[in-house]
C-alpha cells in the first residue's frame, strides 16, 4: 500500500484518538448532568482514563507518541511530507500539531489526566442493571 495513503490514514486515527479524550471532557458531566446513562458505562470510562494517561505517561518520560513516529516513518519511506499528504490529512494535522515547549504539553496532560479522575468521582461509573426476565403467561389458554 502507498506509503503516503498509510501516514494520512494514521494521522486522521491520531486525531480521532485526540477528538476521543478531548470529547470526553464535555460528554461525560454533560452527560451525568442530563441522566445520559451510557455516559457511566465503565469501559468507556475506563478507555477514557487510560487513553489520557498515557498520553501523560508519554509525555513525562520523554518518549515520541507511537502514532506521530509511525507517521513520520511512513513520510519518510515515501520521500515526502504532510505537504504532499491529503487535504483531510493536513488538515488533521493542523488540528493536532502547535509548537510549545514540551514542558506545555507535560503539564497540560498531566492536569488533563487528573480531570479524569476527578470526573470519575464527579460522574462515577455503573454498570447497566439488567432488566429482570418477564416469561408472559401463555396466552392460548383461555382463562
Amino acid at each position: 500500500m502507498n506509503p503516503v495513503l498509510l501516514a494520512d490514514i494514521v494521522v486522521v486515527l491520531h486525531l480521532a484518538y485526540a477528538a476521543f479524550v478531548v470529547a470526553g471532557y464535555v460528554v461525560i458531566p454533560l452527560g451525568g448532568w442530563l441522566g445520559w446513562n451510557w455516559v457511566r458505562r465503565p469501559i468507556l470510562r475506563i478507555a477514557h482514563l487510560i487513553a489520557i494517561a498515557f498520553v501523560a505517561f508519554e509525555s513525562a518520560i520523554g518518549m515520541v507518541c507511537p502514532l506521530t513516529s509511525l507517521e513520520s516513518n511512513l513520510r519518510l519511506a515515501a520521500g515526502t511530507g504532510i505537504e504532499e499528504g491529503s487535504f483531510i490529512a493536513r488538515l488533521a494535522a493542523r488540528i493536532l500539531f502547535y509548537h510549545f515547549p514540551e514542558w506545555v504539553f507535560g503539564l497540560a496532560y498531566a492536569l488533563l489526566t487528573r480531570t479524569a479522575l476527578f470526573l470519575l468521582w464527579l460522574v462515577p461509573p455503573r454498570r447497566e442493571k439488567k432488566a429482570p426476565l418477564i416469561i408472559p403467561p401463555d396466552q392460548s389458554s383461555p382463562s
